[in-house]
């Protein structure tokens, strides 16, 4: 297993911490460990780009249809000099 520190808490969350620990009836590491796994194991919305949120968006309301018009097939480049 890993150890890690943990710098810089906001005032009074250590406390908080300790409060949270005696009321669960485990040590302060204890219950840090507790709830730093359970939010790891909680499924986060990733961020999604603008393009992936309108796709999400259409799914979610249905889909879309769209109406392609039948194209001819683009004709070869002369690439010859003259």
């Amino acid at each position: 297993m890993s150890a890690i520190t943990i710098r810089k808490l906001p005032d009074g969350a250590k406390q908080r911490l300790r409060m949270r620990a005696a009321a669960h009836g485990r040590s302060m590491e204890a219950e840090a460990r507790t709830i730093l796994l359970e939010a790891l194991d909680q499924t986060q919305r990733v961020d999604l780009t603008w393009i992936e949120q309108l796709i999400q968006v259409g799914d979610q309301l249905g889909g879309v249809e769209l109406v392609l018009d039948d194209d001819e097939p683009a004709t070869a480049a002369d690439l010859s000099e003259s």
